[in-house]
């Protein structure tokens, strides 16, 4: 067995068998198999796909190139979004679906380009540890129901190691590479429950509906083979999720739904997605379980449950009742509209490398943030805006001068100008 076989066997749309893929995985994590060739292997696969025998194969092999977590917990339950701009869901649905009985259990990333991440957010509240041991993760668990942990260096390394070198040659959207690098991290964390949030549009890795679509289908199948309870929901990030983006910004919205301050688009999809874990667990029908992820935030139960996690995180848990405890940014520009309009859509996309301009997000891993920045929407698709009025306000403490990310917002704006009536 030998990797240019490998190579040309993917190259002519020829499949491997579970011996290769194995085989290929790890002597890349070892170190026998040089990034040139593998990069000649993940180009290939771009090109010509993989069949779902060899997406299995290879998601397995992934996760079984590092630990497979085994907590002290007896059943738990997991969710994990494929990214976007504004989802502060996992920061949401946590506590809500803990509040109703059934144990999350998380591992999250920190963000990179344009997409925010979830630790990065939590670590925006002043003293929250998220490289909790195992030990210490568990006892969380065991006291709130509710935990989210940076990921360790134990699991997937193979997708650690994959994922950089994809990063660097232009090999990340491929649906079986994608497929296989969410699931291989999510199997290894070994919920019981995993419920998937397959996003697509313009602030999303799916551009498309349709792909987003096959690529839910393929990760359920995926999941379901290795005997999880499994749901992939498909979700429209042509839109920010909510109104905030970035990393103080986003917490401060979720503490506001959780108090019970804001319903609309985030409120309906963080309900939507707490009930089928809810429903995954057995805690009844689809209609039952939406009743019990609202009534979790109704009755304060899903906002008490964050207060006391970010409490055993080290976190100060007074943020669940003052959000002002949150870093506060020193400088603000607000996009105004030019004319009298309606707003027919956004570039996400764009809005995340705004914020990203401002300090909210990393182009490198090295890259440190400004958790006070980000952008606050002040009108949604289809509304009607009259000249000189506030499209969006952004914020920053280490960005003075707001030029180029004040055109890089209004370029994100898709609108129509509108005219007034004459009257003669």
């Amino acid at each position: 067995m030998n990797i240019i076989d490998i190579i040309n066997k993917t190259k002519k749309a020829q499949e491997l068998t579970e011996d290769e893929i194995n085989w290929l995985v790890k002597n890349y994590t070892d170190g026998g198999i040089p990034d040139y060739q593998m990069s000649a292997w993940l180009m290939a696969v771009c090109l010509n796909g993989l069949s779902e025998k060899e997406t299995f194969a290879l998601t397995a092999a992934m996760r079984d190139s590092g630990d497979v977590l085994k907590l002290d917990i007896p059943f738990t339950a997991d969710k994990h979004s494929t990214g976007g701009v504004g989802d502060k869901t996992s920061l949401i649905i946590g506590p809500i679906v803990a509040a109703c009985g059934v144990c999350v259990a998380k591992m999250s990333g920190r963000g990179l380009g344009h997409t925010g991440g979830t630790i990065d957010k939590l670590e925006s509240i002043d003293g929250y540890r998220t490289d909790l041991s195992i030990s210490e993760f568990e006892k969380v668990l065991k006291t709130t129901g509710f935990s989210i942990i940076s990921q360790t260096g134990d699991l997937c390394p193979a997708d650690k190691k994959m994922y950089a070198l994809r990063n660097a040659t232009g090999t990340v959207d491929s649906i079986p590479l994608i497929c296989a690098s969410i699931m291989s991290k999510k199997l290894a964390m070994n919920a019981d429950v995993l419920v998937l949030d397959v996003k697509y549009g313009s602030g999303a890795f799916m551009k498309t509906k349709e792909d987003a679509e096959k690529l839910a289908s393929l990760m359920e199948k995926v999941g379901r083979s290795a005997g999880k309870k499994c749901r992939a929901i498909v979700t429209d990030m042509n839109v920010p999720l909510g109104k905030n983006i970035g990393n103080a910004l986003e917490v401060k919205e979720a503490i506001e739904l959780l108090q019970g301050k804001s319903k609309g688009k985030l409120y309906d999809t963080c309900i939507e997605l707490a009930a089928a874990m809810l429903e995954l667990s057995g805690k009844g029908t689809e209609c039952e379980c939406r009743k019990l992820a609202e009534e979790a935030v109704s009755s304060g139960k899903a906002l008490d449950i964050l207060r006391e996690t970010i409490k055993l995180h080290g976190g100060n848990e007074k943020v669940c009742d003052d959000t002002s405890l949150l870093p506060k940014p020193l400088l603000k520009y607000e996009i105004r509209a030019t004319k009298d309009m309606v707003i027919k859509g956004f570039d996400c996309e764009e809005l995340g490398m705004t914020s990203l301009l401002l300090g909210a997000g990393r182009l490198s891993k090295e890259d440190k943030l400004d958790m006070s920045a980000g952008i606050v929407m002040n009108c949604d698709i289809g509304d009607h805006v009259s000249a000189d009025s506030v499209i969006m306000t952004l914020y920053s403490t280490v960005c003075s001068d707001f030029s180029d990310a004040a055109v890089r917002a209004l370029n994100a704006v898709r609108f129509k100008i509108t005219e007034k009536p004459s009257y003669t």
